[in-house]
This record gives structure tokens, C-alpha cells and sequence, in this order.
């Protein structure tokens, strides 16, 4: 049975704040609704009537449905690099391997085509879900860097093109074959080919 809203949701009581039990129902309900029903019906009233709240309370914790996936898709942050350094081949392995976990669930996969889209009309939106990587971002450009001073690498690569030939080519696969897994194969042929043109 639907949980009364008013049981879980009072409203916005002064100073009163937030109750994580709230968030976790709404985050709960979207990603199953995604799974469920695809990003492109989804809507904040479902949202709210699967988790038994208000939108009220989605509007308070959320200003937008895209603001609300993206939190229901990727609800912690991506760790930096764990692979011990002095290897970049191994880091790049590491970073394939990464971005294929991270886009690979059942969750990420339906939300992902429409939040690039909002994504790119919604430049704050964009602003926001690109702050969440930011160590996985630091964590590359010192790993490259160190790289550089080994040797190791070119040292004329951008490591913020190599977040997006990485990035970019999870991704499209994603898109174009959803039905397909990035196995190990994948990953080390791909490591292979973003390898042999940055490694020196």
C-alpha cells in the first residue's frame, strides 16, 4: 500500500531539515521508474506517487527532473584511480574499466540518452554533473603528469582529451549497442588502442 504523504512529507516546516528517509524513497522510486519506464516518461508526479510523497517535496529537494536522475543514476561520485601509479598503461586500463562500470548499470543506461540532452541545453545542469567527476579528473592529470616526467608519455597529450576519447567511447558504444557488454575484451582492446597513441 502507498505510504500517506503526509506521513512522510509535512511540508516545509521552518528550519526543519531534511529527512534522509524522504530522499531515499524518491531517489529509490526514480530509479526504478527508469528502469521501468525510460527517461522520457518519466515524470515528477510518477516520482511521487511511487514513493509516496509529494512533488512539493520533490521541488524542494530537486529543481528539475533532470537534476533528480542524475542524483538516482550516479549517487555517489566516481572514486579517483586505485591502481598504484608508475604504469600508465595500467592506469588507462583502470580508467576504461571505470567509466564502463560507472555507465554500464541498468539504471545508467536508461537515464543516459535523455540526461545528455538535457545535459546540453541546460549549461548549470551540465556545470553540476561534470563537478561530481572532478576528482576522477584530478586524479587523471596527475597520473599523466607523472607520466610525462617518467617518459612514459607524449608529452603533448591533453589529459582532458583523453577523459573524452575515453569518456566518449564508453559511452557511444552504450548508445549504439545497449545491449551489448563491456567485457574484458572490450576494455582491453580499447586500452590497447588509446595506449599505443599516447604511450611514447
Amino acid at each position: 500500500m502507498k505510504a500517506d504523504p503526509t506521513s512522510i512529507d509535512k511540508g516545509p516546516a521552518a528550519g526543519r531539515p531534511r529527512d534522509p528517509r524522504i530522499d531515499a524513497a524518491i531517489l529509490r522510486a526514480t530509479a526504478d521508474l527508469l528502469v521501468e519506464i525510460g527517461y522520457s516518461n518519466l515524470t515528477m508526479a510518477a516520482v511521487a506517487d511511487r514513493a509516496g510523497t509529494t512533488k512539493t517535496a520533490l521541488y524542494r529537494r530537486w529543481s528539475s527532473k533532470a537534476e533528480l536522475v542524475h542524483e538516482a543514476a550516479f549517487p555517489a561520485a566516481p572514486t579517483a584511480i586505485e591502481t598504484p601509479a608508475g604504469d600508465f598503461r595500467a592506469d588507462v586500463r583502470a580508467m576504461i574499466a571505470a567509466a564502463g562500470s560507472v555507465f554500464t548499470s541498468p539504471v545508467v543506461r536508461a537515464a543516459l540518452p535523455g540526461l545528455i540532452a538535457d545535459m546540453t541545453a541546460d549549461a548549470e545542469l551540465n556545470a553540476r554533473v561534470m563537478g561530481r567527476f572532478a576528482d576522477v579528473f584530478n586524479a587523471v592529470r596527475v597520473r599523466l603528469a607523472d607520466a610525462v616526467r617518467r617518459g612514459e608519455v607524449h608529452a603533448d597529450i591533453d589529459p582532458q582529451r583523453l577523459i573524452e576519447v575515453i569518456g566518449g567511447a564508453t559511452m557511444l558504444r552504450l548508445l549504439l549497442w545497449p545491449d551489448e557488454e563491456l567485457d574484458d575484451d572490450w576494455v582491453d582492446q580499447t586500452t590497447a588502442i588509446v595506449a599505443h597513441g599516447v604511450i611514447a
